[in-house]
């Protein structure tokens, strides 16, 4: 890694927010074709609030090609960007491209579950919480239960007489 990113993303992570995204912008200016330094300032932006102008480094830093366990985060980066600006639909997209092809990566259906609560889709939201669930506990009781909650996650609206 150069050392001015290094010394962006120290500033960064020690709050220095505005010096981190002024100097990231200027790197990205001069290497735009760069998908690292464009996933980098996007979450500069992202840091400090401002989603919108983090939205189309996170899609060009994808564009452009990223090695995977940071395509994983880009991913991520511009999902929850897309929720957390009432962009629902775009939000979903990107989640479902994003598990399509990192099907492993159970951190991302927790943020398509809230994606799909925020679109009303309450059932399958549920439903792919507690599929998560099953997949990443090693609690007892869940362990115990697992073929229970795997049965009934998706017949949340039915009932037996």
């Amino acid at each position: 890694m150069d050392k001015r990113l290094q010394h962006i993303i120290t500033l960064r992570e020690n709050g220095r927010l505005e010096e981190a995204n002024q100097l990231m912008v200027a790197l990205v200016q001069e290497k735009p074709e760069n998908a690292y330094y464009q996933f980098q300032c996007a979450w500069t932006y992202d840091s400090l609030g401002k989603e919108k102008e983090a939205i189309p480094h996170y899609e060009k830093a994808i564009q452009l090609g990223l090695k995977p366990e940071i395509l994983l985060d880009a991913y991520l980066g511009l999902g929850s960007t897309y929720r957390t600006l009432g962009q629902y639909e775009q939000a979903k997209r990107i989640f479902e491209q994003a598990i399509s092809e990192f099907p492993e990566a159970e951190h991302l259906k927790v943020f398509y579950a809230i994606t799909l609560y925020n679109l009303g889709e309450h059932s399958m939201a549920v439903e792919t919480l507690l599929n998560t669930i099953i997949h990443t506990t090693n609690h007892e009781g869940i362990k115990d239960y697992r073929k229970a909650i795997k049965f009934y996650s998706d017949k949340l609206d039915r009932t037996w007489e």
